[in-house]
């Protein structure tokens, strides 16, 4: 079981982001945020193809999808987080932190 959390930002929501290896290319997610969006998106993708979530693009990546109908907010971090997850749980990539740093 993979786990991460997002810290949105200026909204001041964070999400519990979990990624669990099922049977078949199978990838379970829950999502935990006070976030009603996030909330509606983690119903949507409870269950994912574990390649099409990892190796499809923006406009036909299942996340993203479901991100576009859920989602209010374009710059939300919590799609490319819930990638990352499902990547490191299925042993695509290594668990590394990522960031958004504004510099001034």
């Amino acid at each position: 079981m993979t786990k991460l959390t997002v810290n949105s930002g200026a909204c001041g929501f964070f999400c519990m982001v979990t990624a669990e290896k099922g049977p078949d290319r199978k990838m379970f997610v829950r999502l935990e945020s006070q976030c009603e969006m996030l909330k509606k998106l983690g119903g949507e993708i409870a269950t994912l193809d574990t390649m099409a979530a990892a190796f499809t693009d923006f406009l036909n990546n299942p996340v993203y999808r479901a991100a576009a109908k859920h989602l209010k907010h374009a710059a939300c971090p919590v799609p490319g987080g819930i990638i990352k997850a499902v990547e490191v749980e299925a042993g695509f990539c290594l668990a590394r932190d990522v960031s958004i740093k504004f510099e001034e």
